[in-house]
């Protein structure tokens, strides 16, 4: 396996171990002071190898919807934990993927003022992104991750044996995320991860080696910036334009696959405002479009994604957009630009027959 990684955070240093043997070694001795949070999906497929976990004393099992880290949903999860006698010396443990791990990271933070936790992400898209960086994103009402808070966990131990029970849309949505944080590092590094690409879902050793690189990538922006204030911005690289998406689609396309669209859309926009140019964008474009086949199609209507961008937290005032673009060498930067009948123009455009 690979070489562990140490995250410098305001709380002190975690882990992030690679252990494909972490299931066994869990459920081998499941701690008594722990409240485990799990994927209802990945509790039925690994019943077996989880046999005693799942018979420990508390166990919240919650499908893994969008709209099950809503705010409203979570007096019934602070329920269980109370009837379950949680106390500030236990911890929480997450096994899922984004959705399990932004529930447990929010009740971290506010339940009895804080308890530790720990992560077993079991998506691609959770072990090469979002498993670092110590945010929690929750919805309230119809917008998106409007709440948070920064908790890390205390250990991260991430298993390629996850990987074999995916499916495709959910290892491309995670090689979307992958493929944010190679163009974020640099264009060669981009153009490395998308020589790889064919690749990638054949050969775990290669997956792995591309997973633990993003997560370097990252690891050296949440160490800056852990709070998100200033470099660590360009993460959202992708994000404002895929999360409008996802709104626009009532999330029928996976998260890091909104993202990929994202991306192309962000480098077209780039294009549009003057920015950068249309040689990276058709650099960029083969790899992107592989990775976002099959959505090409899907109907995303122009007014309720212009609605969602319109709300994003990270814009700055009435009428501007705060946007991450490529700029003209194909360097990834933050910027501020009109929210104007233009921009709504190039929007439909694209939606409409962009992305063919």
């Amino acid at each position: 396996m690979f070489e562990q990684l140490t995250i410098a955070s305001h709380t002190g240093s975690y882990l992030v171990d690679f252990d494909d043997q972490v299931l066994e070694q869990l459920n081998a001795d499941p701690p008594a002071d722990t409240h485990f949070i799990i994927d209802d999906y990945v509790a039925e497929i690994y019943a077996s190898d989880l046999d005693n976990v799942l018979a420990s004393a508390s166990v919240l099992r919650i499908k893994a919807h969008e709209d099950n880290k809503s705010l409203e949903c979570f007096p019934a999860y602070v329920t269980h934990l109370v009837d379950h006698g949680i106390r500030r010396d236990h911890t929480l443990m997450a096994i899922g993927g984004g959705i399990i791990q932004d529930i447990t990271c929010f009740l971290s933070a506010t339940l009895l003022r804080g308890i530790e936790w720990r992560f077993l992400p079991t998506t691609l898209l959770a072990q090469a992104d979002s498993c670092i960086g110590s945010k929690s994103s929750i919805n309230s009402g119809g917008t998106k991750n409007i709440l948070g808070t920064f908790t890390p966990p205390r250990e991260i131990v991430i298993s390629s044996r996850f990987l074999e029970t995916l499916d495709e849309r959910d290892v491309r949505s995670g090689i979307g995320e992958m493929l944010k944080v190679h163009a974020i590092d640099s264009p060669a590094s981009f153009d490395n991860m998308a020589s790889d690409f064919d690749r990638l879902q054949s050969d775990p050793a290669l997956m792995g080696k591309r997973l633990r690189r993003a997560l370097q990538v990252k690891k050296a922006y949440i160490e800056t910036d852990e709070f998100d204030r200033g470099p660590r911005n360009i993460f959202n690289y992708g994000h404002s334009f895929g999360h409008a998406i996802e709104a626009a689609t009532a999330f029928q396309i996976p998260h890091g696959i909104a993202v990929t669209i994202g991306m192309d859309m962000a480098n077209a926009a780039a294009v549009h405002f003057g920015a950068g140019t249309d040689a990276h964008r058709q650099r960029m474009r083969p790899v992107l479009a592989a990775n976002f086949r099959g959505f090409e199609q899907t109907p995303i209507p122009t007014d309720t994604f212009i609605a969602a961008i319109s709300r994003d937290k990270k814009n700055i005032g009435s009428g501007q957009l705060t946007l991450i673009l490529p700029n003209r060498d194909g360097i990834i930067e933050k910027g501020v630009y009109a929210n104007d009948t233009s921009f709504v123009n190039f929007c439909g455009d694209y939606l409409a027959s962009g992305r063919a």
